[in-house]
């Protein structure tokens, strides 16, 4: 490894800043990194939905539980790709299986749920240690950035179940509308249940495929940690700057050689005078022997600290403030008569009543703010504090004349709907099925009295009909309803067989010649 090659600025980061630069290293090798996670776990993935495809849920839950195994390509692609050593992916292939060997079993069973487990796995794929010497090195790395690796584990987990719900969602919108509504979801989760294992494995494989793009990221950003952890520890960043210092100062290594030479002549030792004997310290026997020794020296320069102005004891009784300057009493000063006499004229007992008086007032200050607001905010706590909600007056909802850009009310309609819809069947078979849907429409309106809206949808219409709890009307709805839309959205022109179906369908619901 030098460090020299490094295609990353070494420098000690942050936590955050070196899991953005995880994210970084994940993109610059993103295809390298994508292909090979989906070369080596997507057969793997297959072979598990083959074998256990009467039990979806133990597939995934084994495919999750190798994701370890998965993780060490990627690592090992990001520690060659980080010194200039980029793998092809057929060298990164053939090198996964060597790769697997070291502590597998202790990856898939004890250390499984470590929450550290990006930031830990170089320690024995890079640095193959073992043992005592792992738990040791991982005691001085996990001092720091640790937090940092568990919240990675942690973010990680719920961005792959958002990008898995995400990629269901989008499957489910993509759907064409004709066979949403042919859906029901109680009878689809029943029906999975049963035959549809397919949706359970499809789902199966958006999780994989989640994987795909997530896990080569989640890796390169524990690398990143462990490789600033590093930094930290073993001064990688000053190990450089000494690197090029030395390359530097190659050229001119021979011109100091020949300086030191010269500064390091014997002439030195007739410079160098002998020391004095006179020179003595503070505490020598000369000092001691003088009238003023060391000791008493001191002990002067110590009464002098003790007194002002270096030194001011005040002892204060009350409070003030830090720059309130105290004012010194005169000794002389006395109080004047006439306030001394007043003092003594009051008393006691008249500062007591005086006291009593104000807390009273006080109080009744405090009372009337409170009662005053009280009254004035009395609106908002009806609203909001109260438990009874403000009635509400209902406004009668106005019955829509127009639903699909069609006339609904039963002024615009034929006295016998389903006879005047024969009569335009053969020539005018897409006026035929206008309005025996907008017939019906109106029937929901003026009958049931559904609260049909402009706005509504062909679908939202049926599941206002299902709340009707009447499965006649709700079988011959659903049946006008896709046949209208396939002649209003597809242009599918209805065939003549249709025509005594959904004639007489209206004849058993609203009786022979019945009038919208």
């Amino acid at each position: 490894m030098r460090l020299s090659d490094a295609s990353v600025v070494i420098r000690p980061r942050n936590a955050w800043e070196a899991m953005d630069l995880g994210v970084l290293l994940s993109q610059q090798h993103r295809g390298l990194l994508m292909s090979s996670w989906a070369l080596v776990s997507l057969p793997v993935f297959a072979l598990l939905t083959l074998l256990l495809w009467e039990t979806p849920s133990l597939a995934v839950l084994l495919f999750w539980w190798l994701k370890p195994a998965f993780e060490r390509l990627p690592l090992f692609i990001l520690s060659k790709a980080l010194f200039g050593e980029t793998p092809t992916l057929g060298q990164a292939l053939r090198q996964w299986p060597r790769l697997l060997k070291p502590q597998l079993l202790a990856s898939l069973t004890w250390r499984r749920f470590s929450m550290s487990r990006s930031f830990v796995m170089p320690v024995v794929q890079l640095e193959g240690l073992s043992g005592d010497a792992r738990q040791m090195r991982l005691a001085v790395l996990l001092q720091r950035n640790a937090g940092a690796a568990r919240w990675l584990t942690l973010i990680g987990m719920h961005l792959e179940g958002a990008l898995w719900i995400g990629l269901m969602v989008l499957f489910y919108l993509l759907l064409p509308q004709q066979i949403e509504l042919d859906w029901n979801w109680q009878t689809l989760i029943i029906a999975a249940q049963q035959d549809w294992l397919w949706l359970e494995h499809l789902t199966n494989a958006f999780y994989a495929l989640v994987l795909v793009i997530w896990e080569p990221i989640y890796v390169a950003c524990g690398f990143s940690l462990y490789l600033n952890r590093r930094t930290e520890l073993e001064a990688w960043d000053i190990e450089l700057v000494f690197r090029r210092l030395r390359q530097r100062l190659a050229g001119v290594t021979a011109l100091l050689l020949m300086v030191g030479l010269i500064l390091l002549t014997p002439t030195q030792s007739l410079w160098a005078a002998p020391p004095s004997s006179s020179a003595a310290g503070p505490e020598s026997p000369r000092l001691l022997q003088q009238p003023l020794t060391s000791k008493a020296s001191k002990d002067s320069i110590q009464g002098i600290l003790e007194k002002p102005p270096f030194k001011n004891q005040e002892s204060v009784t009350r409070y003030r403030f830090g720059d309130e300057q105290t004012q010194k009493k005169d000794s002389n000063s006395t109080p004047p008569g006439w306030l001394k006499s007043l003092l003594e004229s009051l008393g006691k007992d008249s500062f007591g009543s005086l006291a009593k008086s104000l807390e009273i007032l006080l109080w009744g200050l405090l009372l009337g703010g409170l009662g005053w607001l009280i009254w004035r905010y009395r609106d908002w706590l009806r609203a909001f504090v109260s438990r009874r909600p403000l009635p509400r007056k209902k406004r009668p909802a106005a019955t829509p004349q127009q639903l699909f850009g069609l006339e609904v009310s039963s002024e615009t309609l034929p006295a016998d709907v389903a006879a005047r819809a024969e009569e335009l069947w053969s020539s005018q078979p897409r006026e035929a099925l206008g309005l025996l849907y907008r017939a019906l429409l109106s029937r929901l309106l003026e009958d049931f009295h559904l609260p049909l809206g402009v706005a509504d949808t062909e679908g939202q219409v049926l599941e206002r009909i299902k709340d009707l709890q009447q499965p006649q009307l709700e079988a011959f709805s659903i049946s006008l309803t896709r046949h209208w839309q396939n002649m209003a959205y597809g242009h599918q022109i209805p065939g003549a067989d249709l025509q005594p179906q959904l004639c007489n369908g209206w004849r058993s619901l609203f009786g022979p010649g019945a009038q919208s």
